[in-house]
């Protein structure tokens, strides 16, 4: 059975991002591929690590080009199910003027909240040294209940769990959903990488503080605190670190940067293979170093999994700065 570094489950989806106005004033649209725990992957296949997707699209021009997107990126597809009665979930994108994003969504239902427990290709996840997942497939059932199992036979083989609760307001019933099942996701995960924004959403805390709550009340080993373009505080038991981003990069489109983040940090934590609370100040630093720079270089160019940076440029700019 082959082994992968990391298996991921969640939504895939295209992102339709304005990329001018027509004469009546609507937005002209151009289609990217999506979906939080696809750019993730898509950065760790960049980085040289093994991976696999568990998710479902619809059996439309969409779902079909999301999986040959996610194959070209190195991805394995073949947890990837497509099904004629839904179609693929799509996302449109606004901006403003630095980049930042807002999201409506085309999901009643859409594919990716359909995948059921019982068509989990289990023997990826238990062939994995880490199982991903976010919030969004919690938002509905049948996916909820599929993301739960997946979990449970992820602690089963050992794996290290990662969580990213990539909160999407608009997606949830009532945001006290949202929360009890973000708080759900927290306790389950060994690395979290969750945002500022998500931080104050849940307990009004800062960063640093959201941080070590993550540690010392819910059981995580790992915490990723991304500031948007301030850059990351990152925290384990022993050590943490503030990395700012890297200075002179304008934003086109920060779409997926988050998640570029969390798949870089991965790569270089799984590269040193050590278990995160023997992780040095130097080497928690190094790591949410690279995954800054990959992540805003990455918001130069549209889209997500598309727009993942190649090492070498990543290297250029550390280097550089």
């Amino acid at each position: 059975m082959k082994q992968y570094d990391v298996t991921a489950l969640g939504e895939l989806l295209i992102d339709f991002a304005p990329h001018s106005v027509n004469e009546a004033g609507y937005p002209v649209l151009s289609a990217n591929p999506g979906g939080a725990p696809g750019n993730f992957l898509a950065a760790l296949s960049r980085y040289g690590c093994t991976t696999a997707m568990i998710a479902k699209v619809g059996d439309d021009m969409f779902g079909h080009k999301l999986k040959q997107t996610l194959a070209s990126a190195g991805i394995d597809t073949r947890g990837v199910i497509i099904d004629p009665a839904y179609f693929t979930t799509l996302a449109f994108v606004s901006l403003d003027a630095d980049g930042n994003r807002d999201f409506s969504f085309a999901r009643k239902p859409g594919a990716d909240t359909c995948l059921r427990a019982e068509e989990i290709d289990t023997e990826l996840i238990l062939s994995s040294r880490v199982f991903h997942f976010g919030t969004l497939s919690l938002t509905d059932e049948p996916s909820a209940l599929a993301t739960r199992r997946a979990i449970e036979l992820a602690k089963e083989a050992g794996a290290f769990v990662s969580c990213d609760p990539n909160l999407r307001k608009p997606l949830w019933k009532s945001e006290q959903m949202a929360r009890d099942a973000i708080e759900w996701s927290l306790t389950q995960a060994d690395i979290v990488k969750i945002s500022d924004e998500e931080i104050d959403f849940l307990w009004n805390l800062s960063p640093e503080q959201g941080a070590q709550k993550l540690l010392k009340e819910y059981g995580v080993s790992l915490v990723y605190v991304t500031l948007g373009p301030k850059g990351c505080h990152a925290a384990t038991k022993r050590t943490c670190v503030t990395v700012p981003s890297p200075k002179g990069i304008k934003p086109l489109d920060t779409t997926g940067a988050g998640d570029i983040f969390g798949g870089s940090a991965m790569s270089r934590f799984l590269q040193l293979n050590k278990a995160p609370d023997q992780l040095t100040q130097e080497e928690l630093h190094q790591i949410v170093r690279f995954a800054c720079t990959a992540a805003s270089l990455s918001t130069q160019k549209h889209g997500g999994i598309t727009s993942v940076p190649p090492a070498e440029e990543v290297f250029r700019c550390l280097n550089a700065d």
